[in-house]
């Protein structure tokens, strides 16, 4: 699990998300439920722009069965949130994401959490192996620190 002093070195690639005004909850900071929401965007962003996702018409597909996140620092409206992204375990059926958010131009992250995508058969709902060119693709997302 990522810890308060992890920076942007710590993670592999980087999103842009800004935050909206709906984020803010009524004590003047992003929602906890959020948070989730840009974890679930930095890795479904990343998948897309990799041509590895094809969320209509994929024959693999991933499921979410594991989340956390861990709060160091707020985050409100109107900071732009830098998500950062690794992988930090990638099996045979299953890859543990790990995200950073970090507030603006912060060094040091914000929240940090993973979540873990079972990899299935879309027809039948069973585990099957990461296709090879998504495990490869995953692969330049891990960091010797962090494998």
């Amino acid at each position: 699990m990522a810890a308060k002093n992890e920076t942007r070195a710590d993670y592999a690639h980087f999103l842009p998300i800004p935050t909206r005004w709906m984020d803010n909850d009524v004590y003047g900071h992003v929602n906890n439920v959020q948070y989730y929401s840009y974890f679930d965007t930095v890795v479904n962003q990343w998948l897309i722009e990799q041509g590895l996702l094809d969320y209509i018409n994929s024959t693999v597909i991933g499921l979410v069965i594991e989340t956390s996140c861990a709060y160091f620092s707020s985050l409100a409206f109107p900071d732009v949130v830098q998500a950062g992204l690794r992988v930090a375990h990638l099996g045979n059926s299953s890859v543990r994401y790990e995200v950073g958010l970090f507030r603006n131009d912060d060094n040091t992250v914000s929240a940090a959490g993973h979540f873990v995508h079972v990899y299935v058969d879309r027809a039948s709902n069973r585990p099957t192996r990461v296709p090879d060119a998504m495990r490869a693709a995953l692969q330049t997302l891990m960091l010797p620190a962090h494998a």
